[in-house]
Protein backbone atom coordinates (compact mmCIF):
# COMPACT_ATOMS: atom_id res chain seq x y z
CA UNK A 1 0.00 0.00 0.00
CA UNK A 2 1.40 3.22 -1.00
CA UNK A 3 0.64 5.27 2.26
CA UNK A 4 1.42 2.79 4.83
CA UNK A 5 3.24 4.27 7.59
CA UNK A 6 1.73 7.51 7.46
CA UNK A 7 -0.84 8.21 10.08
CA UNK A 8 -3.65 10.43 9.84
CA UNK A 9 -6.13 12.25 12.25
CA UNK A 10 -9.68 13.59 10.92
CA UNK A 11 -11.98 15.57 12.90
CA UNK A 12 -15.10 14.28 11.67
CA UNK A 13 -17.56 16.47 9.16
CA UNK A 14 -19.10 16.42 5.92
CA UNK A 15 -18.10 15.58 2.25
CA UNK A 16 -14.59 17.35 1.36
CA UNK A 17 -12.79 16.32 5.03
CA UNK A 18 -14.32 12.92 5.18
CA UNK A 19 -13.21 12.08 0.95
CA UNK A 20 -9.98 13.44 1.55
CA UNK A 21 -9.49 11.20 4.56
CA UNK A 22 -11.08 8.18 2.74
CA UNK A 23 -8.44 8.52 -0.39
CA UNK A 24 -5.44 8.10 2.37
CA UNK A 25 -7.40 5.51 3.77
CA UNK A 26 -7.50 3.39 0.56
CA UNK A 27 -3.98 4.08 -0.23
CA UNK A 28 -2.69 2.52 3.26
CA UNK A 29 -2.75 5.08 5.50
CA UNK A 30 -3.51 4.58 9.29
CA UNK A 31 -6.71 7.21 9.54
CA UNK A 32 -8.67 7.88 12.90
CA UNK A 33 -11.58 9.74 12.58
CA UNK A 34 -12.38 12.51 15.75
CA UNK A 35 -16.00 12.06 16.21
CA UNK A 36 -18.15 14.16 19.07
CA UNK A 37 -19.75 12.23 21.57
CA UNK A 38 -23.34 11.28 21.05
CA UNK A 39 -22.71 12.36 17.57
CA UNK A 40 -24.85 10.54 14.36
CA UNK A 41 -22.80 11.73 11.64
CA UNK A 42 -24.34 11.85 7.91
CA UNK A 43 -20.99 10.85 6.71
CA UNK A 44 -20.94 7.92 3.95
CA UNK A 45 -17.59 7.81 3.70
CA UNK A 46 -15.59 5.91 6.37
CA UNK A 47 -14.48 2.92 5.06
CA UNK A 48 -11.06 2.05 6.27
CA UNK A 49 -10.79 4.52 9.22
CA UNK A 50 -11.07 4.19 12.71
CA UNK A 51 -13.26 6.11 15.61
CA UNK A 52 -12.80 7.77 18.64
CA UNK A 53 -15.54 10.02 19.99
CA UNK A 54 -14.28 12.62 22.18
CA UNK A 55 -15.99 15.06 24.43
CA UNK A 56 -14.55 18.37 22.96
CA UNK A 57 -15.93 20.58 25.67
CA UNK A 58 -14.11 18.61 28.44
CA UNK A 59 -10.62 19.55 28.40
CA UNK A 60 -9.24 16.14 29.03
CA UNK A 61 -10.87 15.47 25.14
CA UNK A 62 -8.73 18.20 23.87
CA UNK A 63 -5.91 16.73 25.40
CA UNK A 64 -6.40 13.75 23.74
CA UNK A 65 -6.74 15.62 20.73
CA UNK A 66 -3.35 16.89 21.06
CA UNK A 67 -1.64 13.64 22.09
CA UNK A 68 -3.09 12.16 19.00
CA UNK A 69 -2.04 14.77 16.76
CA UNK A 70 1.25 15.05 18.21
CA UNK A 71 2.17 11.42 17.42
CA UNK A 72 0.15 12.22 13.60
CA UNK A 73 1.52 12.97 10.21
CA UNK A 74 -1.81 15.23 8.77
CA UNK A 75 -4.59 16.77 10.42
CA UNK A 76 -7.55 16.89 8.62
CA UNK A 77 -10.32 19.56 10.27
CA UNK A 78 -13.51 20.54 7.94
CA UNK A 79 -14.44 23.62 9.25
CA UNK A 80 -15.46 26.21 7.27
CA UNK A 81 -16.90 29.80 7.63
CA UNK A 82 -20.16 31.59 -6.39
CA UNK A 83 -18.95 28.97 -9.60
CA UNK A 84 -22.21 28.19 -11.05
CA UNK A 85 -22.33 30.70 -13.76
CA UNK A 86 -21.27 28.20 -16.56
CA UNK A 87 -23.67 25.24 -15.49
CA UNK A 88 -27.60 25.10 -16.97
CA UNK A 89 -29.63 25.98 -19.98
CA UNK A 90 -29.71 28.89 -21.80
CA UNK A 91 -33.14 30.21 -20.36
CA UNK A 92 -32.71 28.49 -17.03
CA UNK A 93 -31.27 29.48 -13.84
CA UNK A 94 -27.87 28.52 -13.32
CA UNK A 95 -27.87 24.41 -12.19
CA UNK A 96 -25.62 23.05 -9.18
CA UNK A 97 -23.83 19.70 -10.29
CA UNK A 98 -24.58 17.98 -7.23
CA UNK A 99 -21.73 18.90 -4.91
CA UNK A 100 -19.28 17.21 -7.33
CA UNK A 101 -17.64 20.73 -7.92
CA UNK A 102 -16.78 21.76 -4.85
CA UNK A 103 -17.21 19.43 -1.97
CA UNK A 104 -15.36 16.48 -3.53
CA UNK A 105 -13.10 18.00 -6.91
CA UNK A 106 -12.25 21.25 -5.43
CA UNK A 107 -12.13 20.33 -1.73
CA UNK A 108 -11.45 16.75 -1.11
CA UNK A 109 -9.37 15.76 -3.89
CA UNK A 110 -7.51 19.03 -4.14
CA UNK A 111 -6.44 19.18 -0.52
CA UNK A 112 -5.09 15.45 -0.41
CA UNK A 113 -3.40 16.44 -3.64
CA UNK A 114 -1.84 19.29 -1.52
CA UNK A 115 -1.02 17.15 1.35
CA UNK A 116 0.59 14.37 -0.68
CA UNK A 117 3.24 17.43 -2.23
CA UNK A 118 3.81 18.55 1.76
CA UNK A 119 4.49 15.19 2.31
CA UNK A 120 7.22 14.78 -0.09
CA UNK A 121 8.44 18.24 0.13
CA UNK A 122 9.09 17.01 4.15
CA UNK A 123 11.23 14.33 3.05
CA UNK A 124 13.42 17.01 1.58
CA UNK A 125 13.15 19.54 3.74
CA UNK A 126 12.29 17.88 7.43
CA UNK A 127 9.55 20.68 7.36
CA UNK A 128 5.82 20.25 7.32
CA UNK A 129 3.03 23.20 6.66
CA UNK A 130 -0.59 23.79 6.89
CA UNK A 131 -2.39 23.37 3.67
CA UNK A 132 -5.36 25.51 3.51
CA UNK A 133 -7.83 24.00 0.62
CA UNK A 134 -10.53 26.10 -0.12
CA UNK A 135 -13.66 24.48 -2.32
CA UNK A 136 -14.10 27.74 -3.92
CA UNK A 137 -10.25 28.00 -4.98
CA UNK A 138 -10.15 24.58 -5.49
CA UNK A 139 -13.58 24.73 -8.00
CA UNK A 140 -11.83 27.19 -9.64
CA UNK A 141 -8.62 25.76 -10.34
CA UNK A 142 -10.71 22.64 -11.51
CA UNK A 143 -12.16 24.88 -14.05
CA UNK A 144 -8.75 26.24 -15.59
CA UNK A 145 -9.40 24.86 -18.75
CA UNK A 146 -13.27 26.38 -19.05
CA UNK A 147 -11.89 29.70 -17.63
CA UNK A 148 -8.74 30.15 -20.12
CA UNK A 149 -10.47 28.52 -23.17
CA UNK A 150 -13.27 31.06 -23.63
CA UNK A 151 -11.76 32.68 -26.88
CA UNK A 152 -12.23 29.13 -28.28
CA UNK A 153 -15.36 28.33 -30.55
CA UNK A 154 -16.53 25.94 -27.99
CA UNK A 155 -17.23 28.82 -25.74
CA UNK A 156 -18.52 31.31 -28.40
CA UNK A 157 -22.46 31.99 -27.11
CA UNK A 158 -23.70 32.14 -23.91
CA UNK A 159 -24.77 29.86 -21.15
CA UNK A 160 -26.79 26.74 -22.42
CA UNK A 161 -25.74 27.57 -26.46
CA UNK A 162 -21.98 26.20 -25.98
CA UNK A 163 -20.76 23.13 -27.55
CA UNK A 164 -21.02 21.38 -23.93
CA UNK A 165 -24.25 22.60 -22.76
CA UNK A 166 -26.60 22.08 -25.04
CA UNK A 167 -26.21 24.57 -27.58
CA UNK A 168 -24.96 21.85 -30.26
CA UNK A 169 -27.14 18.54 -31.44
CA UNK A 170 -24.00 16.41 -31.44
CA UNK A 171 -22.98 17.15 -27.59
CA UNK A 172 -26.04 16.21 -25.14
CA UNK A 173 -28.86 13.79 -23.46
CA UNK A 174 -31.57 12.43 -25.35
CA UNK A 175 -34.40 10.30 -23.91
CA UNK A 176 -35.00 6.80 -25.56
CA UNK A 177 -38.50 5.30 -26.43
CA UNK A 178 -38.60 3.34 -22.45
CA UNK A 179 -38.30 6.49 -20.61
CA UNK A 180 -34.53 6.42 -19.97
CA UNK A 181 -31.46 8.10 -22.05
CA UNK A 182 -28.53 7.88 -24.25
CA UNK A 183 -25.53 10.38 -23.63
CA UNK A 184 -23.87 11.47 -27.38
CA UNK A 185 -20.49 13.31 -27.24
CA UNK A 186 -19.63 12.90 -31.25
CA UNK A 187 -17.34 16.08 -31.35
CA UNK A 188 -14.57 15.24 -33.54
CA UNK A 189 -15.47 14.95 -37.22
CA UNK A 190 -14.65 10.98 -37.56
CA UNK A 191 -17.29 10.30 -34.70
CA UNK A 192 -19.74 12.54 -36.02
CA UNK A 193 -20.08 10.63 -39.67
CA UNK A 194 -20.31 7.56 -37.71
CA UNK A 195 -23.21 9.02 -35.66
CA UNK A 196 -24.79 9.77 -38.40
CA UNK A 197 -24.48 6.36 -40.36
CA UNK A 198 -25.54 4.85 -37.29
CA UNK A 199 -28.47 6.91 -37.71
CA UNK A 200 -29.13 6.76 -41.01
CA UNK A 201 -28.57 10.31 -41.67
CA UNK A 202 -27.05 11.90 -45.00
CA UNK A 203 -24.36 14.02 -43.57
CA UNK A 204 -25.00 16.50 -46.30
CA UNK A 205 -27.80 17.00 -45.15
CA UNK A 206 -26.24 16.94 -41.69
CA UNK A 207 -24.02 19.39 -41.47
CA UNK A 208 -22.10 19.27 -37.73
CA UNK A 209 -22.41 22.80 -37.15
CA UNK A 210 -25.78 23.93 -38.07
CA UNK A 211 -27.48 27.51 -38.16
CA UNK A 212 -30.59 25.89 -36.36
CA UNK A 213 -29.25 23.36 -33.46
CA UNK A 214 -32.51 23.84 -31.48
CA UNK A 215 -33.94 22.22 -34.84
CA UNK A 216 -31.50 19.31 -35.20
CA UNK A 217 -32.03 18.63 -31.57
CA UNK A 218 -35.82 18.41 -31.55
CA UNK A 219 -34.99 15.91 -34.61
CA UNK A 220 -32.97 13.94 -32.65
CA UNK A 221 -34.86 13.84 -29.64
CA UNK A 222 -37.72 12.32 -32.43
CA UNK A 223 -35.20 9.70 -33.55
CA UNK A 224 -33.72 8.62 -29.94
CA UNK A 225 -37.40 8.13 -29.11
CA UNK A 226 -37.85 5.51 -31.39
CA UNK A 227 -35.80 2.46 -29.53
CA UNK A 228 -35.62 1.44 -26.48
CA UNK A 229 -32.33 2.53 -24.66
CA UNK A 230 -31.05 -1.53 -24.75
CA UNK A 231 -31.49 -1.45 -28.41
CA UNK A 232 -29.39 2.15 -29.09
CA UNK A 233 -26.62 0.46 -27.21
CA UNK A 234 -26.43 -2.36 -28.91
CA UNK A 235 -26.57 -0.40 -32.11
CA UNK A 236 -23.38 1.83 -31.13
CA UNK A 237 -21.38 -1.33 -28.94
CA UNK A 238 -17.80 -1.29 -29.75
CA UNK A 239 -18.12 1.86 -32.06
CA UNK A 240 -16.49 5.27 -31.51
CA UNK A 241 -19.97 7.14 -32.23
CA UNK A 242 -19.53 8.51 -29.06
CA UNK A 243 -22.76 6.94 -27.66
CA UNK A 244 -23.13 5.63 -24.56
CA UNK A 245 -26.58 4.82 -22.24
CA UNK A 246 -26.80 7.00 -19.07
CA UNK A 247 -27.07 4.40 -16.04
CA UNK A 248 -28.57 4.87 -13.25
CA UNK A 249 -26.50 4.13 -9.47
CA UNK A 250 -27.95 0.84 -9.42
CA UNK A 251 -27.07 -0.02 -12.57
CA UNK A 252 -23.53 1.15 -13.08
CA UNK A 253 -21.65 -1.69 -11.40
CA UNK A 254 -23.10 -4.12 -13.93
CA UNK A 255 -22.34 -2.24 -17.08
CA UNK A 256 -19.90 -4.51 -18.97
CA UNK A 257 -17.34 -1.96 -19.06
CA UNK A 258 -17.25 -1.10 -15.19
CA UNK A 259 -17.47 -4.92 -14.74
CA UNK A 260 -14.36 -5.30 -16.46
CA UNK A 261 -12.63 -2.80 -15.00
CA UNK A 262 -13.63 -3.39 -11.51
CA UNK A 263 -14.78 0.02 -11.12
CA UNK A 264 -16.88 -1.34 -8.46
CA UNK A 265 -16.75 -3.66 -5.44
CA UNK A 266 -19.03 -5.24 -3.39
CA UNK A 267 -17.52 -4.40 0.62
CA UNK A 268 -19.07 -6.50 3.40
CA UNK A 269 -22.40 -5.67 4.12
CA UNK A 270 -22.29 -6.49 0.24
CA UNK A 271 -23.71 -3.14 -1.06
CA UNK A 272 -21.84 -1.78 -3.93
CA UNK A 273 -18.99 0.99 -3.88
CA UNK A 274 -16.84 2.65 -6.57
CA UNK A 275 -13.23 1.11 -6.20
CA UNK A 276 -10.38 4.07 -5.45
CA UNK A 277 -8.47 5.28 -8.20
CA UNK A 278 -6.26 5.48 -9.66
CA UNK A 279 -4.38 2.22 -10.13
CA UNK A 280 -1.02 1.95 -9.49
CA UNK A 281 0.92 -1.31 -11.03
CA UNK A 282 3.16 -1.50 -8.01
CA UNK A 283 0.38 -1.07 -4.85
CA UNK A 284 -3.50 -2.37 -5.37
CA UNK A 285 -5.58 -0.12 -2.87
CA UNK A 286 -8.88 -2.27 -1.73
CA UNK A 287 -7.17 -5.39 -0.65
CA UNK A 288 -6.99 -6.67 3.33
CA UNK A 289 -9.18 -3.00 3.95
CA UNK A 290 -12.03 -3.47 6.45
CA UNK A 291 -14.64 -1.60 4.03
CA UNK A 292 -17.62 -1.45 6.82
CA UNK A 293 -18.58 1.92 7.56
CA UNK A 294 -16.96 2.99 10.97
CA UNK A 295 -19.06 3.43 14.20
CA UNK A 296 -18.71 5.83 16.02
CA UNK A 297 -16.45 5.14 18.84
CA UNK A 298 -15.65 1.68 18.06
CA UNK A 299 -12.21 2.26 18.66
CA UNK A 300 -11.79 4.73 21.08
CA UNK A 301 -10.26 2.51 24.12
CA UNK A 302 -7.34 0.92 21.92
CA UNK A 303 -6.90 4.13 20.55
CA UNK A 304 -6.16 5.88 23.88
CA UNK A 305 -3.96 3.10 24.52
CA UNK A 306 -1.80 2.71 21.49
CA UNK A 307 -0.97 7.09 22.35
CA UNK A 308 0.39 6.12 25.75
CA UNK A 309 -2.92 6.11 27.93
CA UNK A 310 -2.61 2.91 30.70
CA UNK A 311 -6.19 0.81 30.82
CA UNK A 312 -7.32 2.67 34.10
CA UNK A 313 -7.05 5.86 32.91
CA UNK A 314 -8.58 4.67 29.76
CA UNK A 315 -11.83 3.13 31.77
CA UNK A 316 -11.77 6.18 33.85
CA UNK A 317 -12.00 8.73 31.14
CA UNK A 318 -15.13 6.47 29.74
CA UNK A 319 -16.84 6.47 32.64
CA UNK A 320 -16.56 9.83 33.50
CA UNK A 321 -18.18 11.04 29.08
CA UNK A 322 -14.54 12.54 27.85
CA UNK A 323 -14.56 9.60 25.95
CA UNK A 324 -17.21 7.45 24.49
CA UNK A 325 -17.45 4.00 23.56
CA UNK A 326 -20.38 2.69 23.34
CA UNK A 327 -19.90 1.07 19.42
CA UNK A 328 -23.92 2.06 19.05
CA UNK A 329 -23.92 4.96 17.14
CA UNK A 330 -23.66 4.02 13.57
CA UNK A 331 -23.50 6.86 10.44
CA UNK A 332 -27.04 6.24 9.13
CA UNK A 333 -29.75 8.58 9.17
Amino acid sequence: MALRGIKVIEMAGLAPGPFCGMIFADFGASVIRVDKTNAVPLDRLSRGKRSIALNLKNPEAVAVIKKLTNQADILIEPYRPGILSMLGGSSTTPEPPLNLLADFAGGGLLCSLGILMALFERTKTGLGQIIDASMSEGAAYVGSWLYKSRDLPVWGESRGKTWFDGGTHFYGVYETKDNKFMSVGAIEGQFYKLFLEKLDLNPNDWPQFSESPEVRRRELANIFKTKNQDEWTQLFNGLDGCVLPVLSLDEAPSNPHNKYRENFFKNLDGLWEPTPAPRMSNHTPVKNVDFLETLVGKHSKEILLEIGYTENEADKMILEGVVDESNTLKSNL
